[in-house]
């Protein structure tokens, strides 16, 4: 049987107060202030799309992390490249083998499910091979815009194969419909939305549910044997009308997280699906449609392995791990909503070389470096002499990858001077567990509570822009754990 053989996601841990948002525009949009109340995650300044399906591969991995990954399906609507593969950017990340297939799956709101569903094709008859499938949504909106109040930015990551299968997929059905309820042009960096009665009359009341009542007449499941019904809308009472008109229980609706991270576009069926994984048990029926100039619906039966799976942050963890940002302006400015004096030291130019990046691309994106064969010193970056003062041994190193080796600060510093989009910059020497040491730059750092010995997870992120280009960096920084959060060092 083919089905969902692992589960994680991500939510950034940035945490905008609705309140702080409408406060700022309900002069010019008072329309905005009843969505005031709650909060919604946003990406710090060094997160992106890609990132975030990083973060939520891991989560994803860190359960069976030797398996073997033969291709990566990745859905959004927000990818940093347009002609680059992003997923492929994802793989190298997680030093993954080369040999295998990444594919970029966008263009709707569907795209988290079109890719689920093309990977559960792709996995029928195909033993002991695995299939990644991320979500990764960071959308943007004009300031003030009714979007910005109800979005919200995240990913998640589900593994599909026939072996070690938690949820066997029982059914699906597609509806392919070229309903308009907002597009995005070529060259404009803002959905243009239609009137929100029309969408919920004419477009989802109409197409979600026959699409679920299609999709369970074909797997033969009964309405009334449903335990978890994921329909993501921000309208609210939409998800309850469907759950009437499909013969679901309304009790078996799932909460969708409006409150607590916001809507995370094509990421939010499958952050949903991830989510409700973690407290299922074996026999249950799970429905998940998403709507998007039609709909995709999965009908999932969990099965017996869900006991044994374990799995250590998962998106509750990442709920759990959470900063509440009241600073509107600063949200504006992560986003590119303000035109801002940066100063001079902010006037460099970053250009990336290509050819660098390419011959050290299990360095820079992998944070590969390098252990002694001879005395087993590891150190970064890898190089052809070892760095044990005892040993000094030449071309003696093999790979090693510390980008999930637990560290702790050793020395660190906090800079106004340099230009960073949050200042101050932190910075500092890291030393990893079972040794090898680094200068990392840190995120998700708060001003006075980093210190020395304090625990550091790494984590990909956007090292710099090159705005003349339109070329961004990626590389490793340490992120400190802070307390009273989950802590994922996995």
């Amino acid at each position: 049987m083919v089905g969902l053989t692992g589960f994680g996601g991500y939510v950034p841990r940035l945490r905008l107060s609705r309140k702080s948002a409408a406060d700022a525009n309900g002069w010019i949009q008072p329309g905005v202030k009843r969505f005031g109340k709650g909060e919604r995650s946003i990406c710090n300044w060094d997160e992106d799309s890609v990132t975030m399906a990083v973060e939520a591969a891991r989560d994803c991995l860190e359960e069976k992390p030797d398996r073997e990954i033969a291709s990566i399906y990745m859905g959004s609507t927000t990818f940093p490249f347009q002609d680059r593969q992003n997923a492929g950017i994802v793989a190298a990340a997680m030093n993954l083998d080369e040999n295998l297939s990444t594919v970029d799956i966008g263009a709707s709101q569907r795209a988290g499910t079109s890719a689920l569903g093309a990977a559960l094709d792709a996995a029928k008859g195909v033993d002991n091979q695995h299939i990644l499938v991320l979500a990764s949504d960071a959308r943007r909106t004009r300031a003030g815009a009714q979007d910005e109040m109800i979005f919200g930015d995240g990913a998640a990551s589900l593994m599909v194969g026939n072996t070690g299968v938690l949820a066997e997929l029982v059914g699906r059905h597609s509806v392919a419909i070229d309903f308009v309820d907002h597009y995005r042009g070529e060259n404009r960096a803002y959905d243009y939305n239609w009137e929100e009665r029309w969408i919920r009359d004419e477009g989802i009341l109409k197409i979600v549910p026959d699409a679920i009542n299609t999709a369970l007449s074909k797997a033969g499941v009964a309405p009334d044997s449903v335990n978890t019904l994921i329909v993501p809308s921000a309208m609210k009472r939409v998800p309850s009308k469907i759950a009437k008109m499909t013969g679901i229980a309304e009790d078996a609706l799932m909460e969708s997280m409006d409150g607590v991270i916001g809507e995370t576009g094509c990421a939010h069926p499958l952050l949903m699906l991830s989510l409700a994984l973690e407290s299922a048990v074996a026999g249950q029926i799970i429905v998940a449609a998403s709507f998007g100039q039609g709909c995709d619906v999965l009908i999932f039966k969990v099965t017996d392995a869900i006991a044994s799976y374990k799995k250590k942050a998962g998106v509750s963890g990442y709920i759990a791990r959470r900063r509440e940002e009241t600073n509107y302006g600063k949200f504006m400015a992560f986003n590119d909503l303000v035109v801002q004096e940066k100063g001079m030291r902010a006037e460099l130019d970053n250009q990336t070389a290509l050819t660098q990046l390419y011959r050290r691309r299990d360095m820079l994106n992998g944070l590969v470096g390098g252990e002694c064969e001879k005395c087993g010193t590891r150190q970064f970056p890898r190089s052809r002499v070892c760095v044990n003062p005892n040993c000094n041994e030449w071309n003696s190193q093999k790979p090693f990858v510390f980008s999930n080796v637990p560290a702790k600060i050793m020395t660190w510093s906090a800079d106004h001077l340099t230009y960073c989009p949050d200042p101050p910059l932190h910075y500092g020497m890291i030393q990893f567990e079972g040794g090898g040491r680094f200068l990392a730059n840190f995120t998700d750092a708060d001003v006075g509570k980093v210190g020395v010995g304090q625990d550091v997870r790494m984590m990909f992120r956007i090292k710099d822009f090159d705005n003349n280009r339109g070329f961004r960096r990626y590389f490793w920084k340490a992120a400190p754990a802070m307390a009273n959060e989950a802590q994922n060092n996995g």
